[in-house]
């Protein structure tokens, strides 16, 4: 799925285009995206309802639904949750189209089928999602101070690189913006948490902050022709900012040597051997 910094955006984006939206018309041409209620039930209930707020829960997106209920959307890895006019044609792998009476459609488009979404009560959405109540640290919803973002830490026993990719300590960090929090921290993704010393912590905090700010400053990252895209369907400009991500054979920005790349679970892992530690 998108990582917190788009997931972010998309909030915010939502909040701004969709909010205080009526729908005229609901279509759902792709099977297996509506999780909840059934099909028709889903299409019947959004019809002539009126969006009156737009949030985020950690990695779920959500748009409030006549102040009752709550349209809660997960995206997948190759997801695209687009703002589109009715002439537009059509998004590659839509799963549904909510058209509004002003303002054209909101479409989810995934391929790969890796996307659902939800109509629940509004005050069911815990129960529905009972992950909720572990998540970790929001490091765009909420101001973190080093000690707790330390604490939190050091009672993981890991990988730095697979404890910043645990949802119970920081939500939304993936293997993208986890290799670069490490790289400007001067961290190696395999060293064990227990053996950061209180100035590497506080390194490490200050680099997981302003990276995830730097990239909902710069819009996102997109990468390829199928990475993400903004609501209005607008790549990302933080792409030019990745320091090592995907950047093997490349020089380091901070060495005289190439960036390395190293299998880590079943994807890749992006350092700097010189300067990462």
């Amino acid at each position: 799925m998108p990582e917190l910094p788009e997931l972010e955006l998309l909030r915010r984006d939502l909040e701004r285009e969709v909010v205080d939206k009526k729908v005229k018309a609901v279509e759902v041409p792709g099977t297996g995206f509506v999780k909840v209620p059934t099909k028709k039930a889903f299409i019947s209930a959004l019809t002539g309802a009126k969006i009156t707020s737009a949030g985020r829960r950690a990695t779920l997106l959500t748009l409030g639904v006549d102040d009752e209920h709550l349209l809660v959307i997960s995206l997948g890895p190759k997801a695209r949750l687009v703002k589109r006019q009715l002439k537009d044609p059509a998004d590659p792998g839509t799963g549904v189209v909510i058209t509004f009476t002003q303002g054209g459609q909101l479409r989810l488009a995934d391929p790969k089928k890796g996307s659902s979404v939800e109509l629940i009560a509004s005050e069911e959405l815990d129960a529905t999602h009972p992950e909720l109540s572990s998540v970790g640290l929001d490091a765009v919803d909420e101001p973190i101070s080093w000690t707790s973002f330390g604490e939190q830490l050091l009672r993981r026993d890991g990988r730095l690189k697979s404890v910043l990719m645990d949802p119970t300590f920081l939500i939304g960090i993936g293997p993208m913006y986890s290799d670069e929090i490490l790289f400007h921290a001067g961290l190696r993704y395999d060293r064990a948490t227990t053996s950061l010393s209180a100035q590497e912590i506080r390194r490490l905090y200050r680099a997981t902050v302003e990276t995830v700010h730097e990239a909902v400053k710069y819009g996102g990252t997109t990468l390829g022709e199928d990475g993400w895209v903004s609501l209005s369907g607008q790549p990302g400009e933080y792409g030019q900012y990745l320091t090592v991500y995907r950047r093997d054979g490349e020089m380091s920005p901070r060495a005289r040597g190439p960036i390395v790349k190293s299998r880590f679970g079943s994807g890749y892992t992006y350092y700097c051997e010189q300067t990462q530690v």
